[in-house]
């Protein structure tokens, strides 16, 4: 299995990140860490070098920040991913979330934003991972009009099913979270979503299992075996077709 997107960066594995990557060791083949800020690229970075052929980086910018982003930290943002492009396996997480940012202008800010980061990943051709919350029509009325993405995910998708099916008319992946493990939106949405537009995550450390828990990689475990259940299917077909999406997306 994969996790497609995690932050084993984040200061919540400080005490124990070690024995957490060992875990997911055991249980994965690998791990997509994704960078959140300037800074949080540069540790996922150093942590896939730290882990090389096990947990790979993307780099992005977190959009609750990017409402408020400076010009400076945009360009500095876009040059460090240019600079990196060899080594990051996709940009992302970048979107647009409704969810925290009520502002108008600070929405605004954020497509302008979101735009600049699908026009890097159309320009050098590397897959786009999307963070989008209550805006999941709008993020995909954005990003369908280019042409030269490789891959479009949509992590930890929660949007509507009417939308999941331009996604998958599109050719997009959706990436379903630990959440499916006590969500019956995610539960009943990904019934209706084919396997094989479906990657695997946790979000770690959020979106434990148990709720209060903080999550780590290898609850993706988790994932498979309740998307199995609302399929009907056997953990080692969720298994092994999702693990092919991601190896197939990412190009691992």
């Amino acid at each position: 299995m994969i996790d497609i997107h995690c932050h084993v960066d984040f200061e919540q594995f400080n005490n124990d990140r070690e024995e957490i990557i060992k875990r997911a060791k055991e249980k994965l083949s690998a791990i997509i860490n994704s960078g959140t800020s300037i800074e949080g690229n540069e540790r996922a970075l150093n942590l896939s070098k730290q882990n090389s052929n096990f947990i790979y980086p993307t780099f992005g910018f977190h959009p609750v920040s990017s409402g408020q982003i400076s010009d400076k930290d945009l360009n500095l943002s876009i040059d460090q991913m240019k600079n990196h492009m060899d080594e990051i396996l996709a940009i992302g997480e970048v979107g647009m979330d409704y969810f925290y940012v009520k502002d108008k202008s600070e929405r605004a800010k954020q497509a302008e934003t979101f735009k600049k980061f699908i026009e890097l990943a159309n320009e050098y051709k590397k897959p786009l991972l999307i963070h989008a919350r209550d805006c999941e029509r709008k993020a995909f009325n954005i990003v369908k009009e280019y042409d030269d993405i490789p891959s479009v995910i949509f992590h930890c998708y929660s949007g509507s099913l009417k939308t999941a099916k331009k996604l998958i008319d599109e050719g997009y992946y959706t990436s379903i979270s630990t959440m499916i493990c006590y969500s019956k939106h995610h539960q009943d949405l990904f019934k209706q979503i084919p396997i094989e537009n479906i990657l695997t995550e946790t979000d770690s450390p959020y979106l434990a299992p148990n709720r209060e828990d903080r999550n780590e990689p290898s609850n993706v475990l988790y994932v498979a075996s309740k998307l199995a259940e609302i399929k009907e299917e056997s953990v080692d077909n969720i298994d092994k077709v999702t693990e092919k999406n991601a190896k197939n997306v990412f190009k691992i």
